[in-house]
């Protein structure tokens, strides 16, 4: 078995230039230098750093977004910020073995779609602490947030809740 509950990213030591925090602007390094707002998602970004997830509910129809949007793409209604829990179950997974320029040297890595009790729709971000045998439908996992921001989507990760293990299946009864 290979799951630690305890995992944590590697981080770089190098610090994350901020233009403007509302809404937020940061400079990203992708070969050139990109001056980016985060605009309306200012404040999920914002809330990383206190060691929050932000979704967003309708304010009309009250559907749940794991992901944040401004207007619900149920019924076209302004949403209201909402501060997501931190425990959540795997939906879905995959290992990514390759990636971008930025991901490729971080390849293979585990991606999840993760469930909310609560919400309507799904969060995706990186599972560390596990491989992919050890991963299941269902699995509970709990956020981790990385010490130093970066302003970015990977600020946030999951690990396996502790006890997720996976229970391996009953040995079948010997016929006598």
């Amino acid at each position: 078995m290979t799951i630690n509950p305890d995992a944590k990213m590697d981080e770089s030591q190098n610090g994350t230039e901020i233009y403007s925090t509302d809404p937020l602007v940061v400079k990203s390094t992708y070969s050139i230098d990109y001056i980016h707002s985060y605009a309306q998602d200012s404040e999920f970004f914002r809330a990383l750093g206190k060691k929050k997830l932000m979704g967003s509910r309708c304010k009309k129809c009250h559907y749940g977004f794991a992901t944040p949007r401004s207007h619900c793409m149920m019924c076209g209604a302004e949403t209201e910020w909402v501060e997501l829990p931190t425990k959540g179950k795997i939906h879905s997974y995959t290992t990514c073995y390759f990636g971008s320029e930025v991901f490729l040297p971080q390849t293979p890595f585990n991606l999840v779609l993760v469930e909310f009790d609560g919400f309507d729709s799904l969060f995706m971000a990186r599972l560390i602490g596990a491989e992919q045998d050890d991963m299941y439908v269902g699995m509970p996992i709990v956020a981790k947030f990385k010490r130093l921001q970066s302003f970015s989507p990977t600020d946030v990760y999951f690990v396996p809740a502790k006890g997720s293990e996976k229970r391996s299946p009953a040995s079948p009864k010997k016929k006598k």
